[in-house]
């Protein structure tokens, strides 16, 4: 609906309020009435969507939208800085509405308490100028960049793990990449660590979430260069930033259709393991081993430190994935395997699915083993 040009002009107040905007002559009165007249979408209210509405709703955004089903849990204050302690066991959106609503009552907020689908993306989406994909999951962020692809939506995409992020905005233009640019086909769900495997610090995403912020007062204003083709990605424990160049393949734009995205990511699977020379073993087969011949079999946990302290299994050896994955531990495994033999643990098997896939690149074998360290525990009570 067309706004009469008494909606699009800003009170005194407003003045007031965003006069730190208005001085910047990139912005400036103009710029300031286009963030009030637009309207931005974030799916997920967590870690990335907290900092994101915030900085929003401070901005002027006229219109803005919340797409989640989930509650609030004690393990979510740590990193979503939208809600509190009080905010335990509420709708994330109503209880992201009551904070951005205090910060700026002059906001609309839409809440849509509902799982973003297939037969219900297009109608919420088609609401607002600018989506931004806040979302923790694959199937969710292919549903979001086919949606957008339809719709014809500039898509602010962002993730989030462990210490590193990473931001891009998806088809702001024509000739723009999208998320299947990215990655054409989504990773097997058996290597992908949850978060509540993989932890993430606390202050990351408010880091990229406040990006994502940026890009969308960026687009809306027409200002500045948004991330358009490039894909920014920040270490936290180096403090770095590098860019990455994403090009555009018109083969990925031609979506049509939203498809059963569950079942479009659940149907990858990790190639044969005679591919990749894994072999696995049973919780069993390995305590069997052990009793045996345990001067021969070198143990290695690959979760994180805080992990393998809480619980592990005796005489395992911690080298977590992620220096395996950077290299950093290579030399090291391949001089401890070299009189014997290699069995990986982690949780529940995913994570050392993964270090032995990467540990096969340099030529080192081993065998993973099944359940990881719940099967172990389970083991024992049984």
């Amino acid at each position: 609906m067309e706004q009469s040009q008494n909606e699009k002009n800003l009170s005194s107040e407003e003045i007031s309020r965003y006069a730190r905007h208005i001085s910047l002559p990139e912005i400036g009165i103009k710029g300031q009435e286009k963030l009030k007249t637009s309207s931005v979408v974030c799916i997920g209210t967590g870690g990335l969507g907290s900092p994101l509405l915030i900085y929003l709703a401070a901005a002027g955004i006229g219109r803005i939208g919340i797409v989640d089903f989930d509650v609030v849990e004690y393990s979510n204050l740590q990193r979503q800085i939208i809600h509190s302690t009080n905010s335990v066991g509420l709708l994330k959106t109503a209880s992201a509405k009551q904070h951005l609503l205090k910060l700026n009552p002059s906001c609309r907020v839409d809440l849509h308490n509902q799982k973003l689908t297939s037969s219900n993306a297009l109608e919420i989406l088609n609401n607002y100028d600018v989506i931004c994909d806040c979302s923790d999951n694959f199937p969710t962020r292919y549903l979001i960049n086919d949606s957008c692809l339809i719709l014809n939506k500039p898509n602010i995409y962002a993730s989030i793990a462990r210490f590193e992020g990473q931001v891009s905005v998806f088809n702001l233009k024509e000739d723009s990449p999208n998320y299947r640019d990215l990655i054409p086909t989504p990773p097997p769900k058996e290597l992908i660590p949850s978060c509540s495997e993989a932890g993430v610090m606390g202050i990351l995403p408010g880091i990229i979430g406040t990006i994502q912020a940026a890009e969308a007062i960026k687009i809306i204003t027409n200002i500045g260069y948004p991330l358009n083709g490039r894909l920014l990605i920040f270490n936290a424990l180096k403090m770095s930033f590098k860019e990455l160049t994403l090009k555009s393949n018109p083969e990925n734009k031609n979506i049509h259709k939203l498809i059963d995205y569950q079942k479009f990511c659940s149907d990858i699977k990790v190639k044969n393991e005679v591919d990749y020379y894994i072999k696995s073993i049973s919780i069993k087969e390995l305590k069997r081993l052990l009793s045996q011949s345990s001067k021969e079999i070198l143990l290695i946990d690959v979760r994180n430190l805080n992990e393998h302290d809480q619980c592990s299994i005796s005489g395992s050896r911690l080298i977590p994935l992620s220096t395996i994955e950077s290299g950093e531990a290579i030399n090291e495994i391949k001089i401890l395997t070299a009189k014997k033999n290699l069995y990986v643990f982690c949780k529940s098997g995913n994570r050392s699915l993964r270090a032995l896939k990467h540990l096969n690149k340099f030529g080192i074998r081993g065998i993973n083993i099944e359940g990881g360290i719940e099967a172990w525990n389970n083991e024992k009570i049984n």
